[in-house]
C-alpha cells in the first residue's frame, strides 16, 4: 500500500456510469427513509419540501458543474473552495463537508438494520448494520469498476420497489373518498412555508448524489465533458423521482395514518407504508420493500463511502490531513487507508439515532453548497491574476445564478434544528484546531493542491484527453 509517484486513480467511468453512481448515492428509496421525519415536520407536505429542495439544488448543481470544468480533480467542494479562496477556507469547507459524507454511509447502515429488523425482530438491527458496513468496505477496496457494476443492479431493484409502491398508492388513492386534492400536497398549510423549509433543509441530504459525482473527476474518462452533464442529470432525474413518489404517497397516505403507526416502525417507513396499502398481500409487499431497501442502502452506503474516501484521499495527498490518507493501494489503485477510516467512523451507526444522523448530514451539505456557489463568483468573475468573464452572460451564469444558490442554501441552513448547529459548530471548531496545529498557529502556509489551471502542461494534457478519452495513460 505504499504510495508511489506514479500512483493514480483509474479512469474507467463514462457519462452513464457517473449518472448511475449519482442516482445510487441519492438512493431513490430515501424518500421512504425520511418520510416519517419530514412528514411530521411539514404536516403532510413532503412533496412541497422536495420541490423547494430541488429548486435550491439546481442552482447549486450548476455551480458544481461550472467548477469541475475548471478543476477536474477529486476533492469536490474542498478543492473548489481551496482554489477560489485559499487553503484555510478550503480546509474548513472540506472539514465541514466531511461531516455529511461521514454520516451518509452510517445512516444507510442504520436504515438497513431497521428494515431487515422488521423481518427478524429477535435480532438487534445493529447486527445487520455491521454486516453491511463490512460488505461496503470490501467493495470500496476492490475499486470503482466493481462499484459501478453493483450500482447498476441496485438502481434496477430500487426502481422496481418504487414502482410497486406507486401502484399500491395510486390504487389506494383512487378508492379513498377522503384523499386530498391533486395539488393539496404542494400548497402550504396554515403555518405557511416555514414547515416546508424545515423539511427541505433535512431533504438536502437526498440530493448529495451530484456532489458525490464531482468527487469522481479523476476516475472519469473525460471529466471536463461528462462530470458537469452527470451532475445536472443526477439532480434532475433524482429530484423528479423524489417529487413524484412523495406526491403519490401523500395522496394515499395521510398524516393521520402516520400518527397511528407504532414508534418502532417509524424508522422503517417503507414497510409501514406498504403494510397500510397492501391489504391481504401486505406481508409479501413488505418483504419486497425490505429487499429493495437493502439494495438501496447498500448502494447509497457504498457510493457514500467511495466519495468520502476520495475527499480524505485528496486532503491527505495535499497534506492538510495525515499523509497516510493520501496513499493508494498498489494492487487495487484505491485509497484503502481512507476507506478503512470511514468504516471505523461509521461504527457510530451502532448507537446513534436516525434523526440525529439525518440532521447532521444536512448541516455539512448546505455549508459546502454555500461555499461552492461563492467559489463560482470568485473564480469566474474575479479570478486572481486575470480578467473574469464579466459579459452580460457571464454575470447571469457566474454571478446572479450562484448568488441565488447562496441565498437559498443559507435560507435552508438556518432552518435546521438548533441542536444541529451546536454539533456542527463543535465539529467546525475541532477542524479549526487541527488546522491551527498543522500550521503552527498559522505561522506556516496551509498545504494546498498544486493546480494551475492556465499552465501549458495542464492545457496540453486536457487537449489530448479530449481527443483520446479512452487513453488512460494520457489522461492522468
Amino acid at each position: 500500500m505504499a504510495q508511489q509517484s506514479s500512483a493514480h486513480l483509474r479512469r474507467t467511468l463514462g457519462l452513464t456510469g457517473l449518472v448511475v453512481f449519482g442516482l445510487s448515492y441519492m438512493a431513490i428509496g430515501t424518500v421512504f427513509t425520511t418520510y416519517g421525519i419530514v412528514n411530521q415536520l411539514t404536516d403532510g407536505h413532503l412533496p412541497l419540501s422536495y420541490v423547494i429542495a430541488l429548486v435550491t439544488m439546481l442552482f447549486t448543481a450548476a455551480s458544481y458543474a461550472a467548477m469541475v470544468k475548471k478543476f477536474p480533480v477529486a476533492g469536490s467542494a474542498y478543492t473548489y473552495t481551496q482554489q477560489a479562496y485559499g487553503g484555510i477556507a478550503g480546509f474548513m469547507t472540506g472539514w465541514v463537508l466531511l461531516l455529511d459524507y461521514l454520516f451518509i454511509p452510517m445512516i444507510n447502515f442504520m436504515i438497513l438494520g431497521f428494515y431487515v429488523g422488521t423481518q427478524f425482530p429477535s435480532v438487534p438491527p445493529q447486527v445487520f448494520a455491521f454486516a453491511a458496513l463490512v460488505l461496503v468496505l470490501v467493495f470500496n477496496i476492490l475499486g470503482i469498476k466493481m462499484v459501478n457494476r453493483l450500482n447498476t443492479a441496485i438502481i434496477a431493484i430500487s426502481l422496481a420497489t418504487a414502482l410497486l409502491f406507486v401502484i399500491l398508492a395510486v390504487k389506494a388513492a383512487i378508492n379513498d373518498p377522503s384523499a386530498p386534492g391533486l395539488l393539496e400536497p404542494f400548497v402550504p398549510g396554515a403555518e405557511g412555508f416555514s414547515p416546508a423549509l424545515s423539511g427541505a433543509a433535512v431533504l438536502a441530504l437526498s440530493f448529495l448524489g451530484f456532489d458525490a459525482v464531482s468527487t469522481l473527476s479523476e476516475e472519469a474518462k473525460n471529466a471536463r465533458r461528462d462530470i458537469p452533464r452527470a451532475i445536472m442529470l443526477t439532480t434532475l432525474i433524482g429530484g423528479a423521482l423524489f417529487i413524484f413518489i412523495s406526491w403519490i404517497g401523500a395522496l394515499a397516505y395521510h398524516p393521520a395514518d402516520w400518527s397511528a403507526i407504532p414508534d418502532e416502525m417509524k424508522n422503517a417507513a417503507g414497510v409501514a407504508l406498504v403494510a397500510h396499502l397492501g391489504g391481504s398481500l401486505a406481508p409479501l409487499f413488505e418483504a419486497i420493500v425490505v429487499i429493495g431497501s437493502i439494495a438501496g442502502c447498500i448502494g447509497s452506503g457504498l457510493a457514500g463511502q467511495v466519495s468520502v474516501a476520495r475527499i480524505l484521499y485528496s486532503m491527505g495527498r495535499d497534506g492538510t490531513l495525515p499523509k497516510p490518507l493520501g496513499r493508494l493501494s498498489k494492487r487495487f489503485g484505491t485509497p484503502v487507508v481512507a476507506a478503512v477510516t470511514v468504516s471505523v467512523f461509521a461504527l457510530a451507526c451502532l448507537f446513534l439515532t436516525l434523526d440525529q444522523a439525518a440532521f447532521m448530514i444536512s448541516f455539512g451539505a448546505l455549508a459546502a453548497f454555500t461555499m461552492v456557489n461563492l467559489s463560482v463568483i470568485r473564480v469566474y468573475l474575479f479570478p486572481r491574476g486575470g480578467a473574469g468573464d464579466r459579459s452580460a452572460k457571464g454575470w447571469i451564469l457566474y454571478g446572479i445564478a450562484p448568488a441565488i444558490g447562496v441565498a437559498l442554501s443559507i435560507w435552508l441552513w438556518t432552518s435546521l434544528h438548533p441542536t444541529t448547529w451546536l454539533v456542527g459548530g463543535i465539529w467546525a471548531l475541532i477542524g479549526f484546531a487541527i488546522l491551527a496545529a498543522k500550521t503552527g498557529f498559522f505561522r506556516r502556509p496551509v498545504p494546498r493542491m498544486s493546480f494551475e489551471e492556465e499552465s501549458p502542461s495542464t492545457e496540453a494534457i486536457d487537449a489530448y484527453a479530449d481527443e483520446h478519452p479512452l487513453d488512460e495513460n494520457a489522461t492522468r
